[in-house]
């Protein structure tokens, strides 16, 4: 015999996985692609200030390297993601895909 609890906590749970299964749809339908474009132009800007930061760990001279020393601290965490982004080998399908 099914206890009167064990009942409203089942149909409970069951709820909640129902809520949470449309809230994922409909963001998925709304918002999630916004998201996509948003996180792809911080990463774009994310490398263009690198770049004029620390270009010369790249072959770029660009800014004095007072201002890169005085940086440093901050962006060494992330000096080798950046580097191996800038430097990886990109071809046609990389350019035409922000647009499909």
């Amino acid at each position: 015999m099914i206890k009167t609890g064990n009942l409203f906590s089942f149909l409970a749970d069951r709820l909640n996985n129902c809520r949470k299964a449309l809230n994922e749809i409909f963001y998925g339908m709304t918002a999630y692609e916004l998201e996509l474009e948003l996180r792809k132009e911080r990463g774009y800007f994310n490398n263009l200030l690198m770049v004029m930061i620390f270009g010369d760990l790249a072959g770029l001279p660009l800014f004095p390297s007072y201002y890169s020393m005085r940086l440093l601290p901050y962006v060494i965490p992330i000096i080798a993601k950046w580097k191996r982004n800038i430097l990886r080998e990109r071809d046609l399908t990389d350019v035409i895909s922000t647009d499909l």
